[in-house]
């Protein structure tokens, strides 16, 4: 084993010994890390100005507000932010209902339910709130979102480091998408989300090319349909 690993590190010895070599020995990784970064900057050019605040963001009839984990059932920090910038949208009338989507993979692990609860808890009513049960990736949730409950139109609510993906996702699902990037403290969590975000930029941009069908993807359901009916029923007012 001895002379391979020494005829390998003679090799890279003359490699690196002349200009010629160490340009090419450098293209390798140069060729990597551009390859790597061509997801991301995707999402970024696809996304453009479509980032705005909960004051800019325009009025469209739903907002759609993607899972983040839960804490002893109830939503993590980070999925209890983005709720809650959804219900600031609703009681300012930005939107008029409000879809979850989010995993209920097992009986014991619900991420709707538990957001439809803290929007109940913060004023918005339950016939202006629709659950999707099997959002269990950002590509699932937009899909779900329009084929099953015929979103075209939608206001996203996710984390700032999450927003670009999601929004680069529901177009490419069929949905017409402003977002809302709630922001959050810049600690280990912000820090493992904006990594994990290079990684998953890959997987978006092959989701965005191939847009295979979700997981479940079942029979149209009427839910947002109903909500925004009752919308238009109480004159648009948030109650």
């Amino acid at each position: 084993m001895r002379a391979p690993a020494a005829a390998a590190a003679a090799r890279v010895r003359r490699l690196l010994a002349t200009r010629r070599g160490r340009r090419r020995a450098l293209r390798a990784p140069v060729a990597l890390c551009t390859a790597a970064l061509l997801p991301a900057t995707w999402l970024w050019l696809t996304a453009g100005d479509r980032v705005r605040t909960e004051a800019t963001v325009p009025s469209e009839p739903v907002a759609v507000v993607f899972g983040a984990g839960l804490l002893s059932g109830r939503p993590s920090p980070y999925l209890a932010n983005r709720v809650h910038t959804a219900a600031r949208l609703y009681r300012a009338g930005r939107v008029q209902a409000v879809l979850v989507t989010g995993d209920n993979s097992t009986t014991d692990y619900d991420e709707p339910t538990a957001m439809r609860d803290q929007l109940r808890r913060e004023g918005v009513p339950a016939v202006r709130i629709v659950l999707d049960y099997a959002g269990f990736d950002t590509w699932d949730s937009c899909t779900r979102a329009h084929r099953i409950f015929g979103v075209d139109r939608a206001v996203l609510v996710s984390q700032d480091f999450h927003i670009r993906r999601a929004l680069a996702l529901c177009r490419a699902a069929g949905i017409d998408s402003y977002g809302v990037g709630v922001a959050e403290p810049h600690d280990a969590t912000w820090y493992y989300g904006g990594v994990r975000e290079l990684a998953a930029a890959g997987k978006a941009a092959v989701d965005a090319a191939v847009r295979p069908d979700p997981h479940f993807l079942g029979p149209a359901e009427p839910g947002v349909a109903r909500a925004l009916a009752a919308a238009r029923t109480a004159g648009g007012r948030s109650r």
